[in-house]
């Protein structure tokens, strides 16, 4: 145990001097990328500008995407009504998708319980 501890206090004082060494660098060429998304002057006030424009943007798009919803319910609903129609092939994927959400799901709730299961600690 104390081997892996040394092994990992090493490696974390490898990562902190590239970081220490390349970082700045880094920094200064992700700004440089980037630099259209940079408001002049960076001030609270404008922050809290962008912020507020951001947050009622996302709120006007709600109709929007309530519409494509609704969309998207109806022809889940026209499918259903055309439930002879539908081929295997079709069939067999909406199942595998559902049973990849529920899996998703599953490992969700394991991985958010610290890869327990059923909350015990094995």
């Amino acid at each position: 145990m104390a081997s892996k501890l040394h092994q990992l206090k090493a490696k974390a004082n490898q990562v902190t001097q590239f970081v220490a060494e390349h970082g700045t660098a880094y920094y200064k060429k992700l700004l440089e990328e980037n630099k259209q998304y940079i408001q002049e002057p960076p001030t609270v006030e404008k922050c809290n500008l962008l912020s507020k424009q951001l947050f009622y943007t996302r709120l006007a798009s709600v109709p929007l995407r309530y519409e494509a919803f609704r969309k998207e319910l109806d022809s889940v609903k026209h499918l259903r009504r055309r439930r002879g129609d539908l081929k295997v092939e079709d069939v067999g994927i909406a199942a595998l998708f559902g049973l990849e959400c529920y899996g998703w799901f599953c490992i969700g709730e394991i991985v958010g319980r610290g890869f327990t299961i059923a909350g015990y600690h094995v």
